[in-house]
């Protein structure tokens, strides 16, 4: 990624130094204004423990037939090799015994990790339901608690394929659509700022909140390839910034989650192609993953992309083909596209220079709505799921996104 000087060098001239104080300023007092009308940041659910911690502890002391359990920490290739070792029996309690690890560890068994992370959640439901009652907590406590208690009654629903799931502070979940051991081709929806166990699904604005977007990207996939065994991930496994604030403006949280980004790619079953498709924050945690991604991850998609911590597709290192999109009305637009000091994500993925194959988002409306059904954003990304990137259609001002993308391309990705 290009680097910029710090400020206050003595090898910078002054009008550089004054110019650069300007943008960072301006910088600032957009994120400011957009904190007021854009995001609005979620107050952190604050637990008297860690059970996911607690969890990894006994873990670590724990043993099966006589044989230390393996490190959490082990690459997803060693921990699957450890779990083929097992009886179907050890696996199951393995799952019933340590639910919070083996609902999130990279290697274990597509369906083991879902049943181990309905019984966190069954667990999780309890200790809010309790919590929603207890005259100690205050009548905000006792309301957030509800809420959570709730959700995670909804995540219980029989249908539900729960990835991951950790109930410690605001929470991380994601969500399967479709059956991810028989598919070939992968589509992960990394989501942005205010992501959480509780705006994991919205009822209303349904397509601006994870499920929602990975909900209405499986379908119109169905669509698009009905042939191509395909699944998709909601993955709000990461912690995002909540509202628009200096962890919105830098790239800490975004370097967090591209190591969390890495490992899932690594865990997935087979050998399926691989397509991110970020919205707005996560675009800067994809531009931060991008520079060690797996070959498999054949696309990355942006939509509504403060920036991707990079100048051009060449800072990002990576094979994938780099998409982007903006809708003509979303406010992201005004963000400043640069960073200084650390403040700020790069360059506008969708401007000429950066050199990202640019997307229409014709029908979407706004900073969320390129998940909606009957959008060209939604069959774009649909396109680009299910291997036929040579189907979609371009920005009008940007030339021929599909440049070099024949049948050959698509047979070859497919």
């Amino acid at each position: 990624m290009t680097s910029f000087p710090e400020l206050g060098s003595s090898s910078i001239p002054w009008t550089n130094a004054t110019t650069a104080w300007r943008a960072l300023l301006a910088l600032a007092v957009v994120f400011v204004m957009l904190a007021t009308t854009g995001w609005t940041a979620v107050r952190s659910h604050k637990g008297a423990e860690d059970p996911r911690a607690a969890s990894l502890k006994a873990w670590r002391h724990g043993s099966v037939s006589g044989r230390p359990l393996p490190s959490p920490d082990a690459e997803p290739s060693a921990l699957s090799r450890f779990f083929t070792t097992l009886t179907a029996g050890q696996r199951e309690r393995l799952a019933e015994r340590y639910p919070l690890v083996v609902g999130n560890l990279g290697g274990a068994p597509t369906e083991l990790r879902y049943r181990a992370n309905r019984t966190a959640l069954t667990q999780a439901r309890a200790v809010e339901e309790k919590r929603s009652h207890d005259a100690g907590l205050t009548p905000a406590g006792r309301y957030e608690a509800a809420r959570r208690m709730h959700r995670f009654e909804s995540l219980l629903a029989p249908d539900r394929q729960i990835l991951a799931f950790d109930p410690a502070g605001d929470g991380r979940v994601a969500e399967v659509f479709g059956d991810l051991d028989a598919a070939r081709r992968v589509s992960v929806v990394v989501p942005g700022v205010d992501t959480n166990v509780l705006t994991f699904e919205k009822t209303q604005r349904a397509y601006s909140a994870p499920v929602g977007m990975g909900r209405s990207l499986y379908a119109a996939e169905r669509k698009a390839g009905p042939a191509t065994r395909t699944a998709v991930i909601a993955w709000a496994d990461y912690t995002s910034p909540a509202g628009v604030g200096m962890d919105a403006a830098t790239g800490k949280l975004a370097a967090e989650g591209a190591l969390r980004l890495r490992r899932l790619v690594r865990s997935l079953p087979g050998d399926s192609k691989v397509a991110l498709f970020c919205h707005s924050y996560g675009s800067v945690v994809c531009g931060v993953a991008a520079r060690e991604l797996p070959a498999r991850v054949t696309d990355v998609a942006v939509a509504g992309s403060p920036g991707m911590r990079a100048q051009s597709v060449s800072d990002l290192a990576t094979t994938a083909r780099i998409w982007a999109m903006r809708d003509a009305d979303d406010w992201i637009q005004g963000v400043p596209h640069m960073e200084v000091g650390g403040l700020g994500h790069g360059a506008d993925p969708v401007s000429a220079g950066f050199g990202a194959r640019v997307l229409s988002a014709g029908d979407a409306q706004g900073h969320t709505g390129y998940f909606a059904p009957g959008t060209t954003s939604l069959a774009n990304f649909a396109g680009i799921g299910v291997g036929a990137p040579a189907s979609v259609r371009c920005a009008r001002d940007s030339g021929d996104c599909a440049d070099g993308l024949g049948p050959d391309a698509v047979a070859a990705a497919a």
